[in-house]
C-alpha cells in the first residue's frame, strides 16, 4: 500500500480527496491515565480545586475533536456530526479510561479527530492534577473501531 500523504517528490501533502463520495464516518478511540490513589479519590469526589475535572476534560476532548486539523499538518478541517467523550474509572488501578466517539458525513474519515480528542482530554486531567501528582502517566492511546468509507469497517481486535 502506498502512503498517501507523499507525493511524487517523496514531500508530504494533503490528500485530494475531492473524488471521494460521502459517507457516514465514526472513528471511536480509547486511552488511559495512571495516577495515585490520593489523585483518583480527589477526581472522583470532586476535591480538586480547580473544578470537576472529569467536565473540563469533555469539554477539551470535543474542542480537540472540532479543531485537529490546526495540530495534526494534514488533516482536513472537517464538519462534524457528533463528538462525545465518556470516562470510566477503575478505582482498583488508580486509572481514568477516556473513549471518544466522533462522527461525520463527508470524504474522509474522523480517526485522527477521535484520537486527537483523547489526548486532550487525558492531558487535561494531567494539568487540572499535575499540582497534586506529576507522575500521572498517560498511556495506551489507540483506535478502537472506524466505519465508512472506501476502506470500511475496523475493529481493533
Amino acid at each position: 500500500m502506498d502512503l498517501t500523504h507523499i507525493n511524487e517528490q517523496g514531500r508530504a501533502k494533503m490528500v485530494d480527496v475531492s473524488e471521494k463520495a460521502e459517507t457516514e464516518r465514526i472513528g471511536i478511540a480509547r486511552g488511559h491515565i495512571s495516577m495515585l490513589p490520593e489523585t483518583f479519590a480527589r477526581i472522583s469526589g470532586g476535591g480538586i480545586k480547580k473544578g470537576d475535572v472529569l467536565a473540563v476534560a469533555q469539554v477539551a476532548g470535543i474542542m480537540a475533536a472540532k479543531r485537529t486539523f490546526e495540530t495534526i499538518p494534514m488533516c482536513h478541517p472537517l464538519l462534524l456530526t457528533g463528538v462525545d467523550i465518556q470516562f470510566h474509572l477503575f478505582e482498583q488501578k488508580s486509572e481514568i479510561e477516556a473513549v471518544a466517539t466522533v462522527k461525520t458525513t463527508g470524504k474522509t474519515g474522523v480517526e485522527m479527530e477521535a484520537l486527537h480528542a483523547v489526548s486532550a482530554a487525558l492531558l487535561t486531567i494531567y494539568d487540572m492534577c499535575k499540582a497534586i501528582d506529576r507522575g500521572m502517566s498517560i498511556h495506551d492511546i489507540y483506535l478502537l473501531e472506524k466505519d465508512g468509507g472506501k476502506s470500511g469497517r475496523y475493529v481493533r481486535k
